[in-house]
């Protein structure tokens, strides 16, 4: 019998590539420079087949496991010649017009994998970078104007030849950055991530043969598109739209067609592109879709790659926010993309009340702040996410102290760790007593995080939304609350934002970051009195909003 068909094998590959991706994973989390790296896990890393569709489900962000083949099929694209990619390749990219995605931070390295001189896969990662230049530090900044003014662009372009590092190319990135030891520090890592892959897939394809190998992934496209069609048949058929209302006044508009056949998403009557950087690409609205339709139609099924979206069409008109015109701005790219995938999910939401949940603090909440190190004299960044709260759903609260639907297996930098990297004293972490989220299910909670600020001079960027169009409800529950940030100055005077770019700070102003809690699912006062004196005591809820929101002085 030949092994061409042999489930076994097949399934002893598909689950191989998987373990070829966590180890790269591991690879990249190991040996990189920066926390938002290593402990964070602002990363992501995949295997694609040979024509740049992802093979398998990859390690890390959701959402950058989704750029990794968008940017694989640019470089097909752009390197069609003889002799344009050999084996010991390694491409770097990060513009969004050019298979980048997301924004300039956000670095892919991609390297061709060959067996038998034939090209059969690629292995590929992405990492956010601290510094990639442009017109303030982090390179993030909410008041950019166009592309150029955010840090420097590689379009795609060969870093390793043949296993040789291109010096002049290593060169000018590191003149172009504000914390060169730690760019070379995360970029030898993702190269080392990227041929820990290769290595594994040579060995694969040594051990079943090419044909073989190639047959695998072939068989798993079809079974993820086969699980896609399955779930499809299950939704509600029709269309359905929704137009929200944004914390700038803005209407975001989406239409979700559902056939047996076809999920299609149009967001063509939206916003035209923004002047500043609230824009994403193409591309990246995509990813967003891609998400939002796994997240509604196979969440249980682990299965995700090329064939998983075969299914999905993604319907954008250029010019706007959702697939703007070069050289637009992309820097807070990840706002719009947390939006879009919000937006799909609460026009869904009504028609599927027991498989979807309330709305969350959907928000990535990026914050940026540093200086100069108190202790060393050295520049420091510090570039997080934040973690906030989750809607309640039919079948339980939401869950607390999360990061966003597009996060995945992100972890929050420890206080220890904050403090000893970073020029800051963490005073207090912990959630919020915030009104907000009552509900049969509650929502989750969201967090409180102050960072105290140790020598003068120091800036800060941030960009939340969900600051004053609260997290939706469902079924009768209640809104949840905001996302802001207060600085408390050592004066005495506090301020309350939501966007802010290069915000000066001096030692002893406290950052008080407030991430919302989750909206409520179904009609608190029908939540068991047992649950509601069982919050009280955990203190998730205040006795004022048990008696408020819960009728526990009228109930009890």
């Amino acid at each position: 019998m030949s092994n061409h068909h042999d489930p076994i094998t097949l399934e002893i590959i598909q689950n191989s590539l998987q373990a070829t991706a966590d180890e790269m994973f591991a690879a990249l989390r190991r040996t990189a420079m920066s926390p938002i790296i290593y402990e964070v896990l602002d990363m992501g890393t995949g295997i694609t087949d040979r024509n740049g569709e992802i093979a398998g489900s990859g390690a890390g962000i959701p959402a950058f496991v989704g750029v990794l083949d968008k940017t694989g099929q640019k470089s097909l694209e752009k390197f069609d010649q003889p002799g344009d990619i050999e084996p010991g390749d390694v491409f770097v990219t990060n513009d969004p017009y050019n298979g980048g995605v997301t924004h300039l931070n956000d670095v892919v390295l991609t390297m061709p994998v060959f067996a038998d001189g034939e090209l059969v896969a690629w292995t590929a990662n992405i990492a956010h970078w601290n510094d990639v230049g442009g017109m303030v530090p982090g390179s993030m900044s909410t008041e950019a104007t166009e592309i150029f003014q955010e840090g420097f662009i590689l379009p795609g372009v060969k870093l390793i030849s043949r296993g040789e590092p291109i010096r002049s190319v290593f060169q000018i990135l590191t003149a172009n950055c504000r914390m060169p030891d730690f760019l070379t520090g995360d970029l030898w890592a993702g190269i080392a991530a990227a041929r820990v892959g290769e290595r594994r897939i040579r060995e694969i394809v040594a051990k079943y043969g090419v044909d073989v190998f190639l047959h695998a992934l072939d068989a798993y496209m079809e079974y993820g598109e086969q699980v896609s069609r399955r779930a499809l048949k299950q939704l509600p058929k029709g269309t359905y739209s929704l137009a929200e209302e944004q914390d700038d006044g803005q209407i975001y508009k989406v239409t979700v067609t559902i056939t047996d056949d076809e999920f299609i998403i149009d967001l063509r009557d939206n916003p035209k592109q923004s002047d500043g950087p609230f824009n994403m690409s193409r591309d990246d609205t995509v990813v967003g879709c891609q998400m939002a339709f796994k997240n509604i139609t196979s969440p249980q099924d682990r299965t995700a790659n090329g064939g998983t979206f075969r299914p999905l069409k993604v319907l954008t008109q250029e010019g706007t926010i959702f697939d703007p015109a070069y050289p637009a701005a992309m820097g807070i790219y990840y706002e719009l993309g947390i939006r879009l995938h919000d937006l799909i999910m609460r026009c869904m939401a009504p028609h599927m009340p027991e498989k979807l949940p309330a709305g969350s603090f959907s928000s990535i909440c990026g914050t940026l702040f540093g200086g100069i190190h108190p202790d060393t004299g050295r520049t420091y960044a510090v570039i997080e996410p934040e973690l906030g709260g989750w809607g309640g759903s039919a079948h339980k609260d939401g869950n607390p102290g999360q990061f966003s639907a597009f996060h995945g297996e992100t972890y929050n930098c420890p206080a220890e760790v904050a403090e000893a990297r970073y020029g800051v004293t963490v005073d207090y972490l912990s959630f919020h007593d915030e009104d907000g989220g009552a509900g049969f299910h509650r929502g989750g909670k969201g967090v409180r995080i102050d960072y105290r600020i140790r020598s003068d001079n120091a800036w800060l960027t941030f960009a939340y939304t969900r600051s004053k169009v609260l997290p939706w409800p469902l079924e009768g529950g209640q809104p949840g609350s905001a996302n802001h940030i207060v600085i408390r100055r050592a004066t005495g005077e506090t301020e309350r934002h939501s966007v802010a770019s290069g915000l000066t700070l001096h030692k002893d102003d406290v950052i008080q970051i407030m991430t919302a809690t989750g909206a409520g699912w179904g009609d608190p006062m029908q939540r068991p009195l047992e649950l509601v004196k069982e919050d009280l005591k955990n203190g998730y809820i205040t006795l004022e909003q048990a008696n408020r929101h819960y009728g526990l002085d009228r109930r009890s």
